[in-house]
């Protein structure tokens, strides 16, 4: 069966996935001040972390237009889009208008444009999800409706270092990241059902803040071993083996890996964040 699964920048798949011909990463744009960085596009982690860090004002990232997508969808076989939260970025609308004027000359074509309600390493699970599910040999349709089931189930939860870019971005007000600052207090935060952020707890310190992370996997997860523990850090690959021996020793998932941010979970995430997707 032919196929290509599409996913956009803020995906973080393992190198094995990256380099595999089925997936194929749409790149965005990246702007810190007057520097652009192109993620997907031999992105340099360190400078871009470098200069979101020297900037007064908020990184922003530019989605992926809709003919950046359609460009990708000439090619036999079926197409799978996996886009970072609608709440988050306007990607998924992107790949959606691109879906709709392509299949107005190729109404035969099979597309699906799924919404992860996630990002990072949770849109990376979505992907693996759907060539797991053709190997397997189920259709079209029935890849769909079972992507959506494994969607519904999936959790992502992360925790911030650093606090700026939330300042930045003014979903923070200045006092309230000063006094987490000052207080050493570091949120943990999830995603909601419909792909929004939202914070489930908080600790003082990032080993506790990661552990209480551990505790609140263990109370919420389905079926685990079942289920695949993905796990991406910004620039803190210590970080990310402690908080995945504190989950492994509280959850049988089945499988783990853990990979680091490409450019759009940096800017999220920054210097020492953790996103966890199962």
């Amino acid at each position: 069966m032919k196929y290509k699964i599409l996913v956009d920048a803020g995906t973080d798949l393992p190198k094995s996935f990256i380099e595999d011909p089925s997936y194929k990463i749409i790149p965005v744009t990246l702007t810190v001040g007057d520097k652009v960085f192109a993620d997907g596009v031999n992105f340099d982690q360190k400078e871009f972390l470098k200069a979101m860090k020297e900037s007064e004002t908020s990184p922003k990232s530019a989605c992926p237009s809709p003919e950046d997508f359609m460009k990708e969808f000439n090619h036999e076989g079926d197409t799978y889009v996996v886009t970072v939260s609608s709440g988050l970025s306007g990607s998924y609308n992107s790949a959606v208008l691109a879906k709709n004027l392509y299949l107005e000359e190729n109404p035969d074509k099979n597309i699906e444009v799924i919404d992860s309600r996630s990002a990072s390493v949770g849109q990376a699970l979505i992907a693996m999800k759907i060539k797991e599910l053709i190997q397997q040999g189920h259709l079209f349709n029935d890849i769909v409706e079972k992507v959506k089931v494994f969607r519904s189930e999936m959790k992502t939860k992360f925790v911030l270092e650093n606090l700026d870019n939330l300042r930045k971005s003014g979903r923070l007000s200045n006092l309230k990241a000063l006094i987490a600052n000052a207080l050493n207090i570091k949120p943990i935060m999830g995603g909601t059902p419909e792909g929004n952020i939202c914070k489930l707890d908080q600790a003082r310190g990032i080993t506790k803040a990661l552990k209480t992370m551990a505790e609140i996997i263990e109370k919420d997860v389905i079926r685990p071993q079942e289920r695949i523990l993905a796990i991406a850090h910004c620039n803190c690959i210590e970080r990310a083996l402690f908080v995945k021996d504190e989950i492994l020793k509280r959850v049988p998932f089945k499988d783990s890996f853990i990979v680091d941010t490409a450019g759009v979970s940096t800017m999220y995430a920054n210097e020492g964040g953790i996103i966890v997707a199962y």
